[in-house]
């Protein structure tokens, strides 16, 4: 039979159990929660420049002689389980008024002409190293007109 200090020792297992389980999750959530603010401060650090070369790289490989610049973010995110850093993105890009080689295309109005004025829709995965300065195009994928 237990004796007294027995019987009350065995009576906090349970509850020692309870706050060992109770610390875990809280540590779990707290982990991750780090982790969601680690990937928004490197998503707002990063995702500018990604998004540029995005566009630079656009009208490098583009047929066309005008430029095209960030019409709209659609929608963007960084991918897990890369070895790089790595941004995939949904992005409207719009037609402008500049040539491609113009120095200052950020600041081209939009083509407003019917005849001239395309958009597209570009699907781009962008790894990048920024401790080095690099992009590496690893998907573009673009629908509406011709890239």
């Amino acid at each position: 039979m237990l004796s007294l200090p027995q019987s009350m020792a065995l009576s906090w297992v349970p509850l020692l159990l309870l706050f060992k389980f109770q610390f875990l999750v809280t540590y779990a959530w707290r982990f991750q929660e780090e982790e969601e603010w680690n990937d928004q401060k490197q998503i707002a650090m990063y995702l500018p420049p990604t998004l540029e070369f995005a566009v630079y790289t656009y009208n490098q490989q583009s047929r066309d002689w005008y430029a095209y610049k960030l019409a709209r973010d659609l929608d963007s995110w960084k991918e897990q389980g890369y070895d790089k850093m790595t941004f995939s993105m949904n992005l409207q890009l719009g037609q402008t008024t500049c040539g491609k080689f113009e120095d200052d295309i950020d600041n081209c109005p939009f083509q407003e002409s019917p005849e001239l004025n395309e958009t597209r829709t570009c699907f781009f995965t962008i790894g990048i190293e920024p401790w080095r300065t690099r992009f590496d195009l690893w998907n573009k994928t673009c629908s509406g007109g011709h890239s």
